[in-house]
């Protein structure tokens, strides 16, 4: 598979401002130099905990955060400066869905326009053609012809995430970034909206970067996967490397807390919650610094890094 966008060193400080003279005196270090690679047609999932820094790396991809240092690299090309951006098309082929459908809509806006919006930004159709194509969109994630002439507020969470979603594929994105885009919605309806995004990834061959902080939802959907903790990666690997051989005390901690119907090996369940929890007590050493930072990553496959303190466990 080649490459579609690349990470490199990304840093996003947030300056503490305090004193008489409003000074910079300290930093926030939202994201603090992560490296990754998302590959065309594939799914990259990011997970933590909130404010661990994925949704930040997710604003910085498309534009909507100012990155400190670093680079990100779109198909070989630096696009970190809007003029650059700008002359790739990159606002075309890079689209996000993001975690609240309701803000995210313009509700003074029948649907019909809200999905027309980035279609008129990049293309010249007539009225007629505008209007089959927002009709087809909507027909792809499962809505009827009269949702054309509603408003946002005359849908449920998953119909109006749904309509986020026919909305960034709209413009035939490469990369769709979707930040938590099912996690205000019930379990059934999540569902519905993980199958749309799988079957929307098929037909037009899409490449996700799916963040969230739902480890079961993140393994449903995604190839490859990152573990984000206070600004940095404790973990990245694929799929069978994260939940079949989690190294980091913070992954194996995030992989007890899943809820399990598995009523007959309960007790067996909690005595591996009592065991991570112990671990984490006892050896916090083998995985965070004196101030608590995480370490920097050291590969253990070809396709597994884990950040581990050198000659740690």
């Amino acid at each position: 598979m080649s490459e579609l966008l690349r990470i490199e060193d990304l840093k996003i400080h947030y300056p503490i401002r305090s004193g008489f003279f409003n000074r910079v005196t300290d930093y926030v270090y939202a994201v603090d130099g992560v490296d990754f690679v998302i590959e065309k047609g594939k799914t990259y999932g990011l997970v933590g905990e909130s404010g661990s820094g994925k949704s930040t790396i997710g604003k910085a991809i498309v534009g909507l955060e100012k990155t400190t240092s670093g680079k990100i690299t779109y198909e070989g090309q630096d696009v970190t400066k809007k003029s650059v951006r700008r002359h790739l098309n990159y606002n075309k082929d890079v689209q996000m869905i993001f975690q609240d459908s309701m803000s995210s809509l313009n509700p003074k806006k029948r649907i019909v326009d809200v999905i027309a919006e980035p279609i008129r930004n990049f293309e010249r159709l007539s009225d007629q053609e505008e209007k089959q194509k927002v009709r087809k969109l909507l027909d792809i994630v499962g809505m009827p012809d009269d949702a054309l002439y509603k408003y946002p507020h005359e849908f449920s969470g998953g119909q109006r995430q749904r309509i986020g979603v026919a909305r960034a594929v709209a413009t035939n994105p490469k990369l769709i970034v979707a930040d938590e885009p099912v996690s205000a919605l019930d379990l059934s309806v999540q569902a519905q909206v993980l199958n749309f995004m799988k079957q929307i990834q098929e037909e037009f061959g899409l490449s996700y970067l799916f963040i969230s902080h739902d480890l079961g939802v993140v393994k449903h959907m995604c190839d490859n996967i990152a573990i984000m903790y206070k600004g940095r990666f404790v973990e990245i690997g694929t799929r069978e490397d994260i939940y079949l051989r989690p190294q980091h005390i913070y992954t194996k901690r995030l992989l007890s807390a899943i809820p399990r119907i598995d009523v007959a090996n309960r007790d067996k369940h909690m005595d591996n919650r009592r065991k991570v929890e112990k671990e984490y007590q006892e050896s916090q050493g083998d995985y965070y610094d004196s101030n608590g930072r995480v370490f920097d990553l050291s590969s253990l496959s070809p396709t597994h890094q884990v950040a581990l303190k050198r000659g740690g466990a």
